[in-house]
């Protein structure tokens, strides 16, 4: 289904981090942009559809008070920011500018607990989540114009450390729930966002951490440490499927919108890709497994679709300087 493409080079090797690789597709230009994290380096690479050109830069994340110093980068999302152990902080996409900082709170702690973000979603294009150690949901409402970010909300339903967060990928505005957020204890909470964020539903995690989340179409696709991927109705929770895709804790999940294709990468050396179909007289989910590709002796760390449809995905794995890259044949 699926064929290697030449490798991207990039400047550092990926760390092993959950969601260890972001995409973002510009059109207009026929550019696609992937960033991958090194410890406190982003590796930000442009490449051409037709793959014959990229461009390269690394963007290093500085303390906000403290020029001189940096800190290791927890996640990084091509249209949201950058998370690192100490700020929330927001770039030009470029990586030239920093329009916006925000330090997070540091209560006192024990010395063996580090304060981090972790989890980044936009949401309905006015609102950025931010997901924390301590299970905070930071919400900061961004204006049409201008860098003028604000936190406008905190939302305290989760007692863990927050491992990811992921908006409505549809595009569409039917659906009442818009983010879902997970965290160690595997507890996903359901949200519709607005000037008070709401909450619909929580979803018990069975102290199975959840470590990849994602939201199509009213239906939440979370990734867990045991291997599983489990596929649930966003508003009720019910439970649609429950798959034993990988040996070992997955990493990375990723749903391509127009198509229902559904991307996993884990531990286990293995990226998988599914299809989601909807069934809506009988309000059910079915998962249909369409290809499995081994990277060999690779702990995958991120997998992502290059496009809307699914007829491309790449994957990064720890310790390997470059983007493994794969389109249907």
């Amino acid at each position: 289904m699926y064929h290697k493409e030449k490798s991207i080079q990039i400047k550092s090797s990926a760390s092993a981090l959950y969601n260890n690789l972001s995409v973002l597709r510009i059109a207009p230009r026929c550019l696609t942009y992937f960033t991958v994290v090194h410890a406190n380096v982003v590796n930000m690479v442009s490449a051409s559809w037709d793959g014959l050109n990229f461009s390269h830069r690394q963007l290093q994340s500085k303390e906000g008070n403290i020029a001189a110093s940096s800190s290791l980068i927890m996640q990084v999302g091509r249209r949201e920011g950058v998370l690192n152990l100490s700020a929330f902080q927001m770039y030009e996409s470029d990586g030239s500018i920093m329009v916006y900082w925000h330090a997070l709170d540091n209560p006192e702690t024990p010395t063996a607990q580090a304060v981090f973000a972790r989890g980044i979603a936009a949401v309905r294009e006015n609102y950025i989540c931010v997901g924390i150690s301590s299970g905070s949901v930071l919400v900061f409402d961004i204006p049409s114009k201008g860098s003028n970010v604000m936190l406008s909300e905190v939302l305290e339903e989760h007692r863990d450390a927050v491992t990811d967060m992921a908006s409505e990928c549809s595009g569409s505005l039917e659906y009442m729930a818009d983010l879902v957020t997970a965290d160690d204890s595997g507890l996903l909470c359901v949200w519709k966002s607005g000037e008070d964020f709401q909450l619909l539903h929580k979803i018990p995690g069975f102290d199975v951490s959840c470590s990849s989340v994602k939201l199509w179409k009213g239906t939440v696709a979370a990734g867990y440490g045991t291997g599983q991927i489990r596929i649930y109705e966003a508003v009720t929770g019910i439970v649609h499927a429950e798959v034993n895709a990988h040996a070992r804790w997955i990493y990375s999940l990723d749903i391509a919108p127009f198509s229902g294709l559904l991307l996993s990468g884990a531990e286990d050396s293995l990226v998988r890709v599914w299809h989601l179909t909807m069934n809506p007289d009988a309000n059910s989910v079915e998962v249909e497994h369409l290809y499995s590709e081994c990277i060999t002796d690779t702990q995958i760390c991120g997998a992502k679709f290059c496009d809307g449809d699914g007829y491309a995905f790449a994957v990064t794995g720890y310790d390997l300087s470059e983007i493994i890259r794969y389109t249907q044949a």
